[in-house]
């Protein structure tokens, strides 16, 4: 097969999204399954609302517009703030939008209304993060305002947490976001129907209490597609965390000397946060090159299988170290990812997406069994 190219284990999406949305259910809470760092991927999203989350949210309109032309039959949302440049296509792609400012919210509505539909915001809240938000003292005029646009509906409220300052979801901002809701709906005698509580950064609280207040909604991709929770990027118990792997090809490999000779000057991309270009020990070892480097993935986000170490990364070429054995030209080499590794190798044109079913891949983290959910 074509290498570099991720493989996606659809079944495995399907069973992690199914996992939670059930869990997730037992205390009220309904799933939107975030295709964003699947780029659009109709297989992707399907085996997301097989496993039934209820809707569909990606921060890029075109991924939405994606899934449309592949006539993917589902709720969609856009959970990137608008930009004002693409209201028109929000409002005819996406049923709802997340929002923080009062103009793109007002050109949402004159697009709307020019298109003779009606379109449904959530109005996301600063709790902490310093990412996207209206200030809590702010919000009861947005919803002011909002509440006289034409053909816009206020589903509800929402935040963010845990993806700019590292701010984790805790008793004290999720019971923040339940009593903004109930004070607007006091205020303005209004019902919000969806008070989402945020991403994948959100498990561990929820799964842990079972008082989520008002918290009715959570916008899960990360845990889906990986199977770990973002906080401390552990495996969640009952996922699969191999549901999409990266597989490179080896087109160089040799016993070379174990550390560079030279006047050292700097490279073209840093090096690796905890990896260094020197094999420890002595001699000369075996190094082998992938073709696949820093334009494909983010290299700090490859997890190697057990024996090899990544000794770095140039924009083209990934250097690893085999313990055991020197890699054959054309053998190929799986890794698991992270978060960041995902996004960037879905992203590039030169990394080959499989999308496969009914299969039985195996695990390829260090130290864990094979064919089996975390347990």
């Amino acid at each position: 097969m074509t290498a570099p190219r991720l493989d996606v284990d659809l079944d495995r999406i399907e069973h992690n999204a199914r996992s939670l949305v059930d869990r997730l259910a037992e205390r009220g809470i309904s799933v939107t399954g975030v295709t964003k760092a699947g780029l659009g991927s109709a297989a992707i999203a399907s085996a997301m609302l097989r496993g039934g989350v209820s809707a569909l949210g990606d921060s890029r309109i075109e991924n939405i517009e994606a899934l449309r032309c592949e006539q993917v039959n589902a709720r969609t949302a856009l959970i990137r703030s608008p930009m004002l440049s693409q209201a028109e296509r929000v409002v005819r792609s996406a049923e709802t939008s997340f929002n923080t400012e009062l103009s793109v919210l007002t050109r949402l509505s004159g697009a709307a209304c020019q298109a003779e539909l009606t379109h449904e915001v959530v109005l996301m809240v600063e709790l902490g993060d310093l990412r996207e938000g209206i200030m809590p003292a702010d919000l009861e005029d947005m919803v002011r305002a909002v509440l006289c646009l034409p053909n816009i509906i206020l589903l509800g409220i929402g935040t963010n947490l845990a993806c700019q300052g590292g701010v984790a979801p805790d008793a004290r901002n999720m019971a923040e976001l339940s009593a903004l809701a109930e004070s607007i709906e006091r205020t303005f005698r209004i019902h919000l129907r969806l008070i989402s509580g945020g991403n994948s950064a959100n498990l561990d609280w929820v799964l842990s209490n079972t008082d989520t207040g008002r918290v009715n909604h959570l916008r899960l991709g990360e845990a889906i597609l990986l199977g770990c929770e973002p906080l401390a990027r552990q495996p969640i118990t009952g996922l699969y965390t191999d549901a999409i792997t990266l597989v490179a090809e080896v087109i160089e490999s040799k016993t070379k000397p174990a550390q560079p000779w030279g006047s050292i000057a700097q490279t073209a991309f840093a090096p690796v946060p905890g990896q260094a270009s020197v094999v420890p020990g002595s001699g000369n070892p075996s190094r082998s090159i992938l073709a696949i480097g820093h334009q494909d993935v983010d290299p700090a986000g490859l997890q190697p299988p057990p024996g090899i170490h990544i000794l770095g990364a140039s924009g083209d070429h990934l250097v690893v170290h085999s313990k055991n054995h020197n890699p054959a030209i054309g053998d190929e080499i799986r890794f698991g990812l992270n978060y960041s590794a995902l996004v960037r190798a879905m992203t590039s044109p030169f990394v080959a997406k499989a999308m496969n079913q009914n299969t039985a891949s195996s695990r390829f983290f260090p130290g864990e069994p094979a064919a089996a959910p975390m347990v």
